[in-house]
């Protein structure tokens, strides 16, 4: 197959939807050969902010001279996002070669892997050939039965959690927790961000019973910038030393410096320019950390906030948290079947006393932002900062459609 054909392959696995669980992952291992134990493994999981640990360790053991693996989810732009040896994101020609090769070994398999399961497998098989030192590992949805549990980790980190995806979740931050937690290795090193009371509860006690050291950060790194803007990365930063201290891997201060100083995380409070800025924030609680970010930096001067969320969020609870640093609101069409219609949108924000504006596709909204003098924050899902990202970048029809 082409790059294309193999993705068009890859895409049509999501008609068999989200299936948690462990067998086909580790039967795809098998099958595939997959040999990661020379590599120290960093597994993330949590609500928000998994995403940056893992670009910090990442960046931090780079400028330290290890050979690193990264595999995250979902991409914003391009699928190759995803998967990525020491920065550099896996080639088209062994996306293609790699999805050919599974594509055959599953043509008859029942139950036949999902979208991800074949995406892990895929990434997995890329950092054995690669022969990788570190991997670092961010779950897709959370923990227990997620593919990416199928490996036997060194450390588990779990950044903090909130309520999201509670159709597979669970509907507490309790069960939210148990899931997460469920990436906890017997007598393995656990790495944890401060919790609410209730989900801290549940990881003491899967940490206990897997007889796994605990160790709860709650004090902010602060000895070196930071290229990640906000506060609240330098906990995230602080997360991610202790993942690499816990993996017993070997860094001095310069190292660590350097890397922080480095990391890149696109649409994470990400400066597009002067007057721009792009979020992923996806759910209530990273909406509430955006607002926190976007006073930091604009103090009390309100953005033209451009919206686009998934209709499976808490839309009010977002629009809400959003509504207070936003001076006009534009609600434009997006390119998923899966975004909430704009017109639904805007009913939320006249249930809140909040006027609005459907916009035909962001391309509109951004030229109606752009005729005033305000900052813009572009934000609610990362389908959709991928989507601004491609605009911004003039490269839109690169834009691929995201997947789970």
């Amino acid at each position: 197959m082409t790059y294309k054909e193999a993705l068009a392959w890859l895409y049509s696995l999501q008609r068999f939807g989200i299936k948690l669980g462990l067998e086909n992952i580790r039967r795809l291992e098998r099958a595939l050969a997959v040999d990661l134990s020379a590599a120290r493994i960093i597994h993330v999981a949590g609500t928000n902010g998994k995403g940056s640990v893992c670009a910090m360790i990442d960046s931090i053991c780079r400028a330290g001279q290890y050979r690193t693996g990264l595999f995250i989810s979902p991409h914003l732009v391009t699928f190759r996002e995803r998967i990525r040896v020491n920065g550099e994101m896996i080639s088209e020609s062994e996306v293609a070669e790699g999805l050919t090769e599974i594509r055959d070994l599953v043509r008859d398999w029942d139950p036949h892997p999902t979208f991800f399961e074949v995406t892990t497998a895929l990434a997995l098989k890329h950092f054995a050939n690669s022969k990788i030192e570190i991997l670092i590992l961010e779950t897709g949805l959370g923990g227990r039965l997620d593919a990416t549990n199928a490996v036997q980790s060194n450390v588990a980190v779990i950044t903090p959690i909130a309520l999201d995806h509670e159709k597979w979740l669970g509907d507490s931050l309790e069960k939210i927790a148990g899931e997460k937690a469920g990436i906890i290795k017997v007598r393995r090193p656990v790495i944890s961000a401060r919790q609410p009371p209730e989900a801290e509860r549940v990881i003491n006690l899967r940490a206990a019973e897997s007889e796994a050291l605990l160790q709860i950060v709650d004090h902010p790194y602060d000895k070196s910038p930071i290229a990640l803007r906000g506060e609240f990365q330098k906990l995230n930063a602080a997360v991610a030393i202790a993942a690499i201290q816990a993996a017993r891997i070997s860094l001095d201060q310069a190292a660590i410096a350097s890397g922080l100083a480095t990391a890149e995380w696109p649409a994470r409070f990400e400066c597009w320019d002067k007057r721009t800025v792009i979020d992923g924030a996806h759910n209530p609680a990273a909406a509430m950390i955006l607002v926190q970010a976007w006073r930091e930096v604009f103090e009390d001067e309100r953005a033209t906030l451009i919206l686009a969320v998934l209709s499976d969020k808490d839309l009010r609870a977002i629009c809400e948290a959003l509504a207070p640093i936003a001076d006009s609101i534009l609600l434009p069409r997006i390119r998923t079947e899966r975004a909430v219609d704009p017109a639904e949108l805007k009913k939320v924000f006249a249930g809140l006393g909040r006027e609005s504006e459907t916009a035909a596709s962001f391309d509109v909204a951004l030229g109606q932002a752009r005729e005033g003098t305000a900052p813009i924050l572009i934000t609610g899902s990362l389908h959709f900062a991928g989507e601004a990202l491609a605009h911004l970048q003039g490269t839109p029809a690169a834009f691929e459609e995201c997947g789970q």
